[in-house]
């Protein structure tokens, strides 16, 4: 699986998914937003990391009792347990919240290993606890039922859908207040990096516009005048 450098997972830090969206659009990229997932808390630092994936399937009855769990080779904890420190687990729970996809143990035993965050298109038991946890967290809604109701763990480390986006092992994911982009690995430096860009003239663009000036000539930027005071502005 491909490992971020350190430069770029900081990069990606420092810019967000409405950013990303926008040059991954540039790119031919439209369907990467990960739909109907929020934050469980929002104001936590930008989760950034590689994608590590659980699927799961509709619960077959003779094949998912209660004892199940009582495997250890059982795909979730297996997940659990070997989700590399720094990476996302992401999880395809086929958009489907009436079953819970995890819940604050499986969560904090996530964050006390390193993992950078979690994600799922639908729900976790004990919201409220793993809200509280430092790890951010993104799902559909709460779910109290057991997985074992709806969900059976059938595959680790696999591509996957989440949220209709198709995430592939080592996928950088992205995720702040509004949510959860996906970022093909292959072109994650160079996304960084156009990122970096992109926000600093917003930055700018912000400036502009919070002292009065129109937004014609200014966003996108086609006044010559304005590219100009928009480098020196960099300069200083």
């Amino acid at each position: 699986m491909t490992k971020l450098s350190k430069e770029t997972r900081e990069k990606f830090k420092s810019i967000s998914t409405a950013t990303v969206a926008t040059i991954l659009f540039k790119r031919g990229l439209k369907n990467q937003f990960i739909q109907g997932v929020t934050p469980l808390q929002k104001g936590k630092p930008t989760m950034v990391g590689e994608a590590y994936t659980l699927r799961y399937i509709p619960a077959r009855e003779d094949l998912n009792p209660i004892t199940v769990f009582q495997d250890p080779k059982h795909l979730q904890r297996v997940a659990v347990e070997e989700c590399p420190k720094g990476s996302v687990l992401v999880i395809d729970s086929r958009k489907n919240a009436r079953a819970a996809s995890a819940g604050s143990i499986l969560a904090t035993r996530l964050m006390v290993r390193g993992v950078a965050g979690l994600v799922t298109d639908g729900g976790f038991r004990d919201s409220a606890e793993i809200a509280a946890l430092a790890m951010p967290s993104f799902h559909q809604m709460p779910s109290a039922p057991t997985n074992l109701t709806l969900h059976q763990a059938i595959a680790i480390n696999d591509p996957i859908a989440c949220g209709d986006v198709a995430v592939f092992p080592g996928d950088i994911i992205l995720g702040d207040d509004d949510g959860v982009m996906v970022i093909p690995a292959n072109i994650a430096d160079s996304v960084a990096e156009e990122a970096v860009q992109m926000t600093l003239f917003e930055n700018f663009v912000l400036e502009k516009v919070n002292a009065g000036h129109q937004i014609i000539g200014l966003y996108p930027l086609t006044n010559d005048d304005i590219r100009a005071e928009f480098e020196a502005w960099k300069k200083a």
